[in-house]
């Protein structure tokens, strides 16, 4: 055990102005409590305790942290008391501190070695500057006051986080700071101030870390008027696993997908497995046309495997013909040993022979029950490859599972928007526009037009206009339609079993029974990446080749089994009905809906040009911008907005209508919702040379697109009520004279019969970055 006095953190000491003395006394007031109620042996060693401390003159006395050696024996009785008897103080993150955490007094010999390490360090993001409202010991203190003296708890504490390189191992891991302050008493000095509950609200939300929350604490409750004594007990865990997890959610929140996010990624999910032999790749399956492609080709990210292959000669078609037939037949691949395996028929182990590769195994990984993307992990060294290793990382497999489902949706967009910006001409609203550009740029670079950059367009002063009508729990039926559909080949594999056992074909035709009956009953519940990876194993690796094996050897029983791979054809096999059912719906309702704002808009661009630009998702989303720069030959008028503004309003109602006209013709139906966005105030846009598309300027202006894109799934304040509901028409502002002119269109098309006369004005949650959020909402008349 050590005495010698080690610094936590790297912040600066307390205000002088904040008083508190290191003592005992707390500890031996516990332990004289526990007297008068211990009946076991215990009772002995408790008044052992206290009669040893308080033959020690100074135990209820204030101490001096530099002279707490002098007390080193009733240091070691605390740590005694205090600890479990198997506690090895070699392995043991314990310690003891002044009753205001800063510094340790006396700690395990492991817990200073820690901090004496100079590969240990205070996590960056963690540390405050000195003198600063959120310095760690002030936010402790109210913590401590306002727990003890009001009973208000934060729901979050900011606790310290240390990061220490393993030098043996050569990885990072992570340790978080707790503190018991058990032995802390906290007196107040005169009267103690009464506190609103209403003025705590955001440090109950945000775990009363802000900057802002602990100086408004510091005006109404001066910290010099409090008194603190006794000691803390500190001590470190190990959150290594779970602070992996939560950087590859940081990491994938925002939806961008570059190399250093892979890289960082794969470095995480090494630090899981706690082997920095181990590496991995996240390779997302994307395709053109069908046909694989590979889209990294950078080294530290693309795959192992791929790289091999080029690198030996083979021919990409005849790679994408592999991983075309491995996306058919998914399945787990581990491979050890690799020089020295001269037993395994995988086809990609003479590509792994030309690379110093010794381990690899190739994961499927599957988002909502679809083949995304797999994880490659490797290593160099002979590692072994097992479930032990692998189930280390069973809780980040669905999390790079959403990395790589959203990786190839945005392979996709990116091809889909090129096609469309290359390929497809601008809207003719804003055509004349490029035009005149492109002649300044014929005119001032002649000699370089390839080469010099072209000036970027920009349309200001422009009224915006956002819609969006979406698809009713799509996601919820798409995966209730998967859900049936397996249910129904297990429930067609169970009769064709049962068939072929009636028939004196006895051979694996109970066990594979039981699977099924097993799985029938699974399949009804939540199911994971692990048990979607275990039921296709069930289907691929032991029902199909034993089928086939019966479709070759008893001529009989081919009609039964040719039925049951029929209906697994996704084009037209029972199997796949309700998958088949719900798409069609899907596109039956979306081209509907295309179909109308396309006749809609070009009708409208009649009465005034305007920019218009429809997204299809599950659903159609629209922006529109109208203003006097985006025409060159009319002259803009308020009334044009208006009318626009109006038709808003109206469309939607209208599309609603036909939402619910289109039900009976559906094979699955489906209802939409119904969303519009005002904004009352102009922005500017400008067209984005590098992506082809506009976007807004200005920090104000970006505003408008942040609360546009948060505002689909918004609830009504204090319910858990979405506010886009079918059958209705939601309207979301931020002030009510943004509200009132949509307010009297909603009463012109009450009176015209379109909309039911049962208007709401609601108040919104907040959501990040946005607050005072309100809407309209008011229902579609159908009849």
């Amino acid at each position: 055990m050590q005495t010698t006095l080690m610094k936590i953190h790297d912040e600066d000491s307390l205000p002088s102005s904040i008083t508190a003395a290191l003592t005992f006394k707390p500890f031996l007031r516990y332990l004289k409590e526990r007297l008068k109620t211990e009946r076991t042996v215990k009772s002995e060693y408790y008044r052992f305790v206290i009669e040893r401390f308080e033959k020690e003159s100074a135990w209820n006395a204030p101490i001096a942290p530099e002279d707490i050696a002098r007390f080193r024996e009733l240091l070691e009785i605390v740590y005694f008391v205090l600890t479990p008897l198997a506690a090895d103080e070699k392995e043991f993150f314990w310690g003891l501190s002044t009753p205001i955490p800063g510094a340790l007094i006396f700690s395990t010999s492991r817990f200073s070695q820690f901090l004496a390490d100079k590969n240990t360090r205070q996590q960056p993001g963690e540390k405050t500057q000195p003198g600063a409202c959120g310095q760690h010991e002030v936010q402790f203190l109210y913590r401590l006051i306002l727990e003890r003296f009001y009973g208000i708890s934060a729901s979050q504490r900011n606790d310290m986080i240390f990061e220490h390189k393993d030098a043996d191992a050569n990885l990072v891991k992570f340790y978080q700071v707790h503190v018991d302050a058990q032995f802390i008493d906290i007196r107040v000095k005169g009267e103690l101030p009464e506190l609103k509950f209403d003025s705590m609200s955001s440090y109950l939300h945000d775990g009363g870390g802000t900057e802002a929350m602990v100086c408004m604490l510091k005006e109404v409750l001066p910290l010099e008027n409090f008194h603190v004594e006794g000691f803390s007990i500190i001590t470190l865990q190990d959150i290594t696993g779970q602070y992996a997890l939560d950087k590859i959610r940081d990491a994938i929140a925002n939806e961008t997908y570059s190399a250093e996010k892979y890289s960082l990624i794969a470095r995480t999910l090494q630090t899981m497995t706690g082997n920095e032999h181990v590496e991995f790749r996240l390779v997302p399956m994307i395709g053109v046309n069908g046909r694989a492609v590979f889209a990294n080709k950078e080294d530290r990210i693309q795959s192992v495997l791929m790289k091999a292959a080029r690198e030996s000669g083979m021919k990409e078609e005849v790679f994408s013909s592999l991983v075309s037939n491995y996306e058919k037949n998914p399945r787990v691949i581990i491979l050890n040993k690799i020089a020295s395996d001269v037993t395994s028929t995988e086809r990609i182990l003479p590509i792994l022979k030309t690379t110093d590769i010794e381990s690899y195994a190739l994961l499927p990984v599957y988002y909502h029950n679809e083949l995304t993307g797999v994880l490659e992990v490797f290593s160099r060294r002979d590692v072994l490859f097992d479930e032990k290793l692998f189930s280390k990382l069973q809780e980040a497999i669905p999390l790079v599972a959403q990395l790589l489902k959203y990786s190839r949706d945005a392979f996709n967009t990116t091809i889909e928007n090129i096609v469309r910006d290359k390929f497809t001409p601008l809207q003719p609203a804003v055509q004349w526009k490029f035009n005149e550009a492109a002649w300044r740029h014929l005119q001032h670079h002649y000699n370089d037009l390839k080469t010099a950059e072209i000036e970027t367009i920009r349309f200001d002063n422009v009224y915006p206009l956002y819609g969006a009508v979406d698809i009713r729990n799509s996601t919820i039926e798409r995966n209730r339609a998967i859900q049936e559909d397996i249910k129904f080949q297990l429930a067609l594999l169970t009769e064709t079993l049962r068939k072929l056992k009636e028939s004196g074909d006895l051979h694996a035709t109970k066990s594979l029974m039981f699977g099924c009956s097993r799985w029938s009953d699974h399949i009804n519940g939540y199911m994971t990446t692990k048990d979607e990876i275990a039921l296709n194993n069930f289907l691929e690796q032991e029902v199909n080749p034993y089928l086939r094996q019966v479709h070759r050897d008893v001529p009989s029983a081919q009609p039964l089994i040719d039925a049951y791979f029929d209906a697994l054809k996704e084009h037209d096999g029972a199997a796949f009905r309700n998958r088949r059912e719900l798409e069609s719906s899907l596109q039956y309702i979306n081209t509907s809906l295309n179909q109308y704002f396309e006749n809609a808009q070009k009708e409208l661009q009649e009465i005034y040009p305007f920019y218009f630009e429809k997204f299809r998702t599950d659903g159609i989303e629209y922006d529109i911008y109208i203003g006097q720069s985006i025409t060159n030959d009319k002259v803009f008028e308020d009334a044009y907005l208006k009318h626009l503004r109006k038709w808003q309003v109206q469309s939607m109602a209208e599309v609603a209508r036909l939402s619910q006209q289109l039900l009976p013709a559906m094979e699955r139906p489906l209802h939409t919702t119904q969303l519009i966005f005002m904004h009352a105030h102009k922005i500017d846009i400008s067209f984005r040379n590098d992506e082809r598309r506009f976007d807004v300027e200005g920090a104000y202006n970006i505003r408008y697109e942040v609360i546009k894109k948060r505002i689909d799934k918004v609830l009504i304040k204090d319910t858990q009520e979405r506010l886009t509901q079918p059958g209705k028409i939601a309207l979301v502002y931020l002030n009510a004279l943004e509200a009132q002119e949509y307010i009297e269109y909603i009463g012109e098309l009450q009176q015209q019969g379109l909309l039911d006369d049962n208007l709401e004005f609601l108040e919104l949650e907040e959501l990040q970055g946005v607050s005072r959020l309100k809407a309209l909402r008011v229902g579609v008349r159908y009849n």
